[in-house]
């Protein structure tokens, strides 16, 4: 009995002894090295570095979980039985697999006494924030960017239509816009006369994303559709700016401004606001990309084309348009009655300088103007 007793205190003192190891953490410190940004569907480099001290012995378990819009290319854990100062690092490649803004809390720490018996946790702070861009794509726009003048002179062939400025008129030839149609000097000389605008060079390239109307897939496809036509526009040497959800970006020609503008696109998500236009640069170049074009912003249009060289409305109804690889799918319903509208009234609107393209059936964004 009396062995019996000795025994069980004998226990008892040594689980005391493992309780009182397990209340207190070890020390432990965390950075994290990984680029602030990247373009969704690459890749950026990691490196977590984990320091641990502890005067005791204990098991530690470390776990660092990524925010689900970014995926490490193994899982970052770690479990040892530790004594001392201790230094791991890890490193990994981190995949941008969806287009945010996206925080990444601190890891999770587990320890225990040397046997396994008492665990404890905890959240280790070691917040990193990663801004995901998103993804862009080549473009064919002769007609929506390409012709665009920065600086220089002008010429028949270079810069941009003003609709509003007549040149001359010349005999219509295959591939003429029909908006360009002068219809009563066509019937006083009894054959098709297209009217020759003057040109202009534009300032400035703003990218307007009306995200009222489409849901988190228009907004995504927008989202990437922007980020190309501003990458394609500084390629030209134009000051580039986004605008959505009564944001604009500030207008430039260095990376800052286009990461700026990249930074607004990866946190745009559907807002049932109405949207409202900014205020376009005098001579700039503003394209609006819509799901469903409204009269309000129409009417915004024809206002912002009293300063713009162009003003683009880009209809992408859900559902019609392809993305870059999409193959090619049957549709079961007709265009929204907004967009068929638009639709109606593009000659009338050309003819005040604002060009419309909507894109039907199985259109790619890929050839967005041809």
């Amino acid at each position: 009995m009396t062995a019996a007793l000795l025994w069980l205190a004998l226990i008892a003192a040594v689980t005391g002894g493992l309780w009182v190891l397990s209340r207190r953490p070890p020390h432990v410190t965390v950075t994290r090295e990984v680029p602030g940004s990247g373009f969704e569907g690459s890749g950026l480099p990691l490196t977590v570095t984990v320091t641990v001290r502890s005067r005791r012995p204990l098991r530690v378990t470390l776990s660092d979980p990524a925010p689900r819009g970014v995926v490490p290319g193994h899982e970052l854990t770690a479990a040892a039985l530790h004594l001392g100062h201790t230094t791991q690092t890890f490193t990994t490649t981190l995949r941008l697999n969806r287009r945010g803004h996206f925080g990444w809390p601190g890891l999770d720490l587990a320890w225990a006494d040397p046997l396994g018996l008492f665990w404890q946790q905890t959240t280790l702070p070691a917040t990193t924030a990663v801004t995901v861009y998103p993804g862009t794509h080549g473009l064919l726009l002769p007609d929506l960017l390409r012709p665009l003048l920065s600086e220089g002179t002008l010429s028949r062939q270079l810069g941009l239509d003003d609709p509003l400025s007549l040149r001359s008129a010349r005999e219509y030839v295959t591939g003429d816009a029909p908006g360009r149609i002068h219809w009563r000097l066509s019937a006083r000389r009894g054959e098709l006369v297209v009217r020759e605008p003057e040109r202009t060079a534009a300032s400035s390239l703003t990218v307007f994303v009306d995200a009222s109307a489409g849901g988190s897939t228009f907004v995504d496809s927008a989202a990437r559709l922007a980020a190309s036509l501003l990458r394609e526009g500084q390629t030209l040497g134009l000051p580039v700016a986004a605008a959505a959800a009564g944001q604009v970006t500030p207008a430039g020609r260095a990376a800052d401004a286009l990461h700026a503008a990249l930074h607004l696109l990866a946190r745009l998500e559907p807002d049932p606001a109405p949207p409202r236009l900014p205020v376009t640069r005098a001579g700039g170049n503003l394209i609006i990309l819509t799901a469903r074009p409204s009269a309000d912003l129409t009417t915004q249009a024809l206002h912002a084309r009293a300063t713009a060289s162009r003003v683009s409305i880009v209809a992408l109804p859900e559902g019609f348009y392809l993305e870059p690889g999409e193959q090619a799918r049957r549709q079961w319903a007709g265009l929204p009655d907004a967009v068929r509208d638009l639709e109606r009234r593009a000659a009338v609107l050309a003819e005040s300088g604002i060009l419309v393209y909507v894109l039907r059936g199985n259109q790619s964004v890929l050839t967005l103007a041809g």
